[in-house]
């Protein structure tokens, strides 16, 4: 029991590692109990899953706690309880679904620790090696499925920018490591600190030595200048509409976007902005009603500033959440359809299974469908990579759109109806995102937090929460490509390896 509570308790304050809390600090070390639990007692294989957990709930349940503010959804013609019951079911899927991961990790410690059994330095050190490996190997299958979140990595954001650089070399992978790894130096260095004080203070050495050369790799990275020429410049306009979810869909929705959306484009215009930035389904009709029935429209034409807008696109008898490009003659020159849907929010997962049993949330009749995932979103200022909302979670997203000649980053997001934990760790993970593609970024929401990014993930402007508001700053178009860029998540595939290697030459041996 005293090892349940131990390990929960360090899962739980994991949990508040990540924004807005940002005890960043915290994860180089909350993961030591769990790691010590596992590898140094004589827990059967399914307590060691237990602890998995139970670790991984205290961490996600706490980080992710914020999808509880879904309710209440009454304003859909959701009934309160069932709108109760809708959030706590997400909270505890969401939760599960990430302490799946730990678990498996935990399962997969187990059969570590039976192979590198001995009290040798060496063994030590193959147990760091498979543990690192299996944690960014699961992380990187996680990411893959349609429901994905909280990487370790993104604890040290937005606070932690010198780690965060290390981001450049492989993805959020690097981060990932550097946790683990230095969290299971000081589990082993404490293990031994009794029984061999010699290998304890070299364990201990290297975790230091790891987290210092880890932080100044970053710091060095962080401190490289970023040359911008005013010929790569774009002065970009945000406008934070505010618009409550209860009457976003509805005509007084409506009416206050159409005005707040119309006033600050003209406001941003007479700045002389080179294009506006509005957030995820900012008017929320088709591109058709907008034109037929909106004064923002007429001021296009008027103002002749190009804007990037969110609305529904159509796709057949579907429609799409979509950014537009309108040109300032007011015609559309590009549309990128979100790709990473949310689950149960704009979709069902094996509808034909549960969707019978749990209503949509979008009031609309026609199905969301999503976007292609090669889609080139080419404007006047050249290709721009795009994430609408929870695609900022997806780094691979991001990667291939920069791949394709993405020369900055503009990401469109809701925000409304959550609390301030949301938008903070939506906000940290587009700092990740930049910095992983060395990229400007301008990021629009309807409640906040909007913001402007560079590429060492500097927030330059960010907006408060739940207010309206306009802002303009200038972004610089970029054509390099980092390691990331180029190579994707190579660190993962070399500790997959060379975890292959050591447990192929562990099998031999024994």
């Amino acid at each position: 029991m005293n090892q349940i509570i131990l390990t929960f308790f360090g899962g739980l304050l994991m949990g508040l590692s990540p924004a807005p809390n940002s005890v960043f600090y915290l994860a180089w070390l909350v993961l030591i109990p769990l790691w010590s639990n596992i590898i140094f007692s004589k827990n059967s294989l399914k307590q060691n899953i237990l602890l998995g957990l139970v670790w991984g709930i205290g961490f996600h349940g706490v980080a992710l706690f914020w999808i509880t503010g879904i309710h209440p959804m009454t304003w859909m013609g959701v009934p309160w309880f069932a709108s109760l019951l809708i959030a706590l079911f997400c909270w505890i899927f969401i939760t599960l679904w990430g302490a799946a991961l730990v678990a498996v990790w935990s399962f997969g410690m187990n059969f570590v620790k039976r192979l590198c059994n001995t009290n040798t330095l060496k063994d030590s050190l193959f147990r760091i090696i498979l543990g690192v490996a299996l944690w960014c190997g699961l992380e990187w299958l996680w990411s893959n499925t349609p429901l994905w979140w909280s990487s370790l990595s993104y604890t040290q954001s937005p606070d932690n920018l010198w780690i965060l650089q290390l981001s450049k070399l492989s993805g959020f992978s690097v981060v990932t490591a550097s946790i683990v790894a230095v969290n299971g130096l000081l589990a082993e260095s404490n293990y031994y600190l009794s029984r061999n004080r010699s290998q304890s203070y070299t364990l201990l050495t290297l975790a230091v030595s790891f987290f210092v050369l880890f932080h100044g790799l970053g710091f060095y990275l962080f401190q490289q200048p970023l040359s911008e020429t005013p010929d790569k410049a774009i002065k970009v306009g945000i406008i934070q509409g505010n618009i409550p979810n209860e009457i976003k869909l509805y005509p007084e929705g409506f009416r206050k976007a159409i005005e707040g959306y119309t006033t600050g484009y003209q406001k941003l215009a007479s700045q002389g902005v080179d294009v506006v930035l509005t957030p995820e389904t900012a008017l929320p009709y088709f591109w058709n009603d907008i034109v037929q029935n909106s004064s923002f429209y007429q001021s296009i034409l008027q103002e002749k500033v190009p804007v990037w807008l969110g609305a529904f696109g159509v796709q057949g008898s579907n429609y799409t959440n979509s950014l537009f490009t309108v040109t300032g003659n007011g015609e559309i020159i590009s549309r990128f359809d979100k790709v990473k849907l949310v689950p149960l929010g704009e979709y069902i997962p094996f509808e034909p299974i549960f969707g019978k049993i749990i209503n949509r949330l979008s009031p609309l009749d026609a199905h969301l469908v999503p976007g292609k995932p090669n889609q080139i979103f080419k404007t006047p200022f050249g290709i721009t990579s795009v994430g609408i909302c929870y695609e900022s979670a997806f780094a691979e997203h991001f990667r291939k759109q920069i791949q394709n000649g993405g020369e900055f980053i503009i990401t469109a997001a809701n925000n409304a109806h959550y609390s301030k934990a949301m938008p903070a760790q939506h906000h940290a993970q587009d700092i990740i995102r930049a910095i992983e593609n060395d990229r400007f970024l301008a990021r629009a929401t309807n409640t906040g937090y909007s913001a402007f990014i560079d590429p060492h993930g500097r927030t330059l402007w960010i907006s408060e929460i739940n207010q309206y508001q306009i802002h303009s700053a200038t972004i610089y178009r970029r054509n390099t490509q980092t390691l990331y860029v180029r190579f994707g998540d190579s660190l993962t595939k070399v500790l997959l390896v060379l975890g292959m290697g050591i447990i192929f030459v562990r099998f031999r041996i024994s």
